[in-house]
């Protein structure tokens, strides 16, 4: 990408702290599962389509609801796990997401089922993930759901102090799960 950041915007994967608030822009896998039925000749009985666009209206939208925008990523190779495993890694501090609010169409997580493969690990090309500060939380999220590509945005966990270089997982069973890389 080719690109000026704006004056002021600092946005690094070393810039997580404890109490940011990690904001997803859509639905996991849809890229990845749609790319590998293709690849692999899989069928379905419903169609999956890639979630494959540019995302500078959407950020640039984000930037204007709150600067305070610490961190953001495309969770492309390695899916959402892997995203959040580097900048929980390089901010050192940890992350805990909550499964009950992990955006996954049905389709996707059929085929995920189907093929032994868990959405978070799945890759995404038009979706991002973004770590705000809590104060900017409700107004980039509310700035994202008014954007066509971040409709299905939604707040999927926080950045914590315990656990540093962690990603956790709070799952539907009421029970915590590593995610690791």
């Amino acid at each position: 990408g080719i690109g000026i950041v704006r004056e002021g915007v600092r946005l690094s994967a070393d810039q997580a702290r404890p109490g940011d608030v990690i904001l997803l822009s859509g639905s996991l896998g849809d890229h990845g599962i749609a790319i590998l039925a293709e690849r692999e000749g899989i069928e379905f009985e419903t169609a999956l389509k890639s979630d494959s666009a540019p995302l500078h209206g959407l950020v640039a939208a984000m930037l204007d609801a709150h600067p305070a925008i610490h961190c953001l990523r495309d969770p492309t190779r390695g899916g959402l796990a892997s995203s959040l495993n580097e900048i929980a890694a390089k901010s050192r501090a940890g992350m805990r997401l909550k499964e009950s609010t992990l955006p996954v169409r049905e389709e996707v997580r059929g085929a995920c089922e189907m093929l032994g493969l868990d959405p978070l690990y799945v890759a995404n090309e038009g979706k991002l993930v973004a770590i705000v500060a809590p104060e900017a939380a409700d107004p980039v999220l509310a700035a994202m759901r008014a954007h066509p590509l971040g409709a299905d945005a939604r707040a999927i966990g926080v950045v914590t102090e315990a656990h540093p270089g962690a990603v956790l997982l709070e799952t539907v069973l009421g029970t915590t799960r590593v995610v690791d890389m």
